[in-house]
């Protein structure tokens, strides 16, 4: 694909396929509307023009707080072709999450909900609101659809910024993420060539618009390849499970991308129960680990191996399991084309021996040049021009990538370094335990203490006791937890990733 920004490779695409149905969105479970590439493109272009009348520039920052809808789609793509950084937001963030987040984009525009607008006009009076109804169908959404669908004569380069997507923030404030078109072609490209997609594919997509793994790994691939877009305003269990094993009745599904906390609720529904899922061709697992025993499980129960990748909303996506090719429980892949990786000791900035562990750096083209407004937090996670993803990893002598842990996990206690992953791994073997997080507690004469948060599987009996045993005979003494607790559920963020810090805070 020639093209080097996301609008000129979507206009391509549409003209292309002009015919095909580009989505399909789904509210509550049914169909509501559908458009073609060649629909979705004129309204791209028109939303775009409009957004150029209201005043919007190439380099501003454009707020999208609104709901997973065909009209968020359309502003996204549109605010790509005249230049603008769309800022994707949860819409379920309340006012003190906001309050941050505004404040640090400073964005010229917020494109929001009638229902959003109090709350948004409590944090900033003066803020410029465009009001959508997310919450009609789509093509009664029409305040746009006046303005002209010739293409707007912007001119964008692939080094210009398009989006900033603000990471997690399992500790911290989140950070502004700033991707270019280039880091969003490169990354879109890999991902379609890796995974195979075409204009013969279906993506049942399930995920939110507001991360990189629904946004760019899920939406910009599914639709920059040509496929159909089946898209769910959210993650509803009952109908994804119809979706995925529908094989008749219009586009059947072929690719389905999840965190395993949404396989894992698909399973739980399905249970025992046999559905047909023999024409499903890709499922894929990213955002947060997948423990070995859910990819047995997914195996069993979906008929086929997941394909387990790695990413971060700095690097677009960097490691994957290979199509043809074993796909290994418990690691990442294999490092996509054009990425570079380097393993280092990361108090002497010096590669580890092959099997050890070191922190994973990063090279390539889909590597975001930084952070909005944060010029110190940017030079601090780059070192002579590698990008610290923070993760520690090893590689295997097949080539294969695994992460232990995060650095930030390490818990230092006595002067030892205890990885808080290996801990898990023990905890979790138990009989009965259903998952575990182990973190750091303060202590005056160690510095840390190992302490566990554990949640059990449905009528087990695990004490206290048990667990500490069980890890006596299995871990070195300083490393075994010094506190047990019991919780019903584990804290997460919105892509299933396990919020250690509310977890010390339990402590």
């Amino acid at each position: 694909m020639a093209s080097e920004t996301i609008g000129d490779w979507l206009e391509a695409v549409a003209r292309e396929h002009a015919d095909n149905t580009a989505v399909t969105f789904l509210r509550d479970g049914r169909n509501e509307t559908e458009v073609t590439f060649g629909q979705l493109q004129a309204d791209v272009n028109r939303f775009a023009n409009f957004l150029l009348d209201l005043g919007v520039k190439k380099g501003d920052r454009v707020i999208l707080f609104i709901r997973k809808s065909l009209v968020a789609v359309t502003a996204h793509f549109a605010l790509h072709r005249i230049g603008a950084m769309a800022v994707p937001l949860n819409p379920g963030f309340k006012k003190s999450e906001l309050e941050y987040l505004l404040g640090d984009a400073s964005a010229g525009l917020i494109i929001t909900e009638p229902d959003k607008v109090s709350l948004l006009r409590e944090i900033d009076s003066r803020a410029k609101l465009l009001e959508v109804a997310t919450g009609l169908a789509y093509q009664d959404i029409d305040f746009f659809r006046a303005a002209s669908d010739s293409a707007p004569g912007i001119g964008i380069a692939p080094g210009d910024p398009g989006l900033i997507v603000y990471t997690s923030g399992t500790t911290g404030n989140p950070k502004g993420t700033m991707l270019t078109h280039a880091n969003l072609v490169h990354d879109a490209r890999n991902v379609i060539d890796i995974w195979e997609f075409s204009a013969n594919d279906v993506l049942c997509h399930a995920l939110p618009l507001f991360h990189v793994h629904g946004l760019c790994f899920a939406m910009h691939t599914a639709l920059l390849s040509g496929s159909h877009v089946r898209m769910l305003d959210q993650f509803h269990p009952d109908t994804v499970i119809a979706e995925l094993s529908r094989n008749t009745g219009g586009a059947v599904c072929s690719v389905f991308m999840a965190v395993p906390a949404m396989y894992t609720q698909l399973m739980d529904i399905i249970g025992k129960k046999y559905l047909d899922f023999s024409h499903m061709r890709l499922f894929t697992s990213g955002s947060a680990p997948l423990p070995v025993k859910e990819f047995e499980r997914i195996t069993s129960v979906f008929g086929q191996e997941p394909v387990e990748r790695e990413g971060m909303t700095e690097t677009g996506m960097n490691f994957s399991n290979p199509l043809s090719g074993p796909r290994i429980p418990g690691s990442i892949g294999l490092p996509l084309p054009g990425v570079e990786v380097r393993i280092v000791d990361p108090n002497r900035f010096s590669d580890v021996a092959a099997g050890e562990v070191g922190e994973l750096w990063l090279k390539s083209s889909a590597i975001t040049p930084g952070y909005w407004g944060k010029p110190e937090e940017t030079a601090e996670t780059f070192k002579d021009g590698w990008f610290r993803i923070g993760d520690l990893g090893k590689m295997d002598d097949a080539g294969y990538y695994y992460l232990t842990d995060r650095i930030k996990h390490i818990i230092i206690s006595g002067g030892e370094n205890v990885l808080a992953k290996e801990v898990e791994t023990v905890i979790n073997q138990i009989d009965g335990i259903d998952e575990s997080v182990v973190v750091g507690k303060p202590d005056e004469k160690w510095g840390e203490k190992v302490v566990a948060a554990v949640t059990l599987k449905p009528d087990a009996e695990v004490s206290e006791a048990d667990i500490k045993a069980y890890c006596k005979e299995h871990l070195h003494d300083w490393k075994c937890p010094k506190e047990i607790m019991f919780l019903d559920i584990i804290p997460r963020n919105t892509m299933g990733k396990i919020l250690k810090e509310e977890v010390k805070k339990l402590f």
